[in-house]
């Protein structure tokens, strides 16, 4: 009897772990390939964690997080070599599309400090009665004349891609910003570096 019930009870632990097993492998979300123009990536590509971030340039969430957690983040684990991370555009109306064209035509270096200071600023431009007029001035100290920046928002292919990398991200599940997925799993709303802590620390220690 005792060995009978030490097997059923060894077998139910067996089960449960690979029930885990199975729970753990369909919390991890396959996400899309990058965008016709790439991910722009920080920190090593050695990294334990991956960090994809979805946002959108009007999302106030999105910049509470870049102005509270973001600073810390990146110096604390992606400077680090710990994490690679990168930003993929969910823009949530056309002012937000602008917003990453902006941050994409002039290539791939220019991406985080463009989207930083759109980030930083957001108020002062996407918030006021003539929101295209104000990301026009804005943009203007990154280099931008009035010709280049509507030259950009014409731009067909940026266009075309931010919109390939928001349908993707929709397609992964993404709705709302900002949305995480950490090495796959699905993380929603504004994180704090605490929250990341909790997160990221046992990923990292295995």
């Amino acid at each position: 009897m005792t060995n009978r019930r030490q097997l059923l009870t060894g077998a139910a632990g067996i089960a449960a772990a690979a029930l885990a097993g199975v729970n753990a492998v369909r919390a991890q979300t396959k996400l899309p390939d990058a965008g016709p123009l790439g991910d722009v990536w920080l920190g090593s590509p050695d990294a334990k964690v991956t960090i994809v971030e979805y946002a959108s340039m009007t999302c106030s969430h999105c910049a509470h997080f870049h102005e509270t957690t973001w600073p810390e983040l990146k110096k604390k684990y992606i400077d680090t070599g710990k994490v690679r991370f990168t930003l993929r555009e969910f823009p949530l109306d056309p002012l937000a599309t602008a917003g990453f064209m902006l941050a994409r035509c002039n290539g791939n270096d220019k991406f985080y400090p463009m989207t930083d200071l759109l980030f930083a600023q957001q108020r002062n431009w996407a918030f006021t009665e003539k929101p295209v007029d104000a990301l026009a001035t804005l943009v203007k100290q990154a280099g931008f004349t009035q010709e280049s920046f509507e030259a950009c928002l014409k731009r067909q292919d940026i266009y075309d891609a931010v919109t390939v990398v928001k349908d993707g991200g929709a397609k992964a599940g993404v709705d709302s910003t900002p949305t995480f997925f950490i090495n796959g799993q699905k993380r929603s709303g504004a994180l704090s570096i605490a929250e990341f802590d909790k997160i990221l620390e046992p990923l990292l220690a295995n």
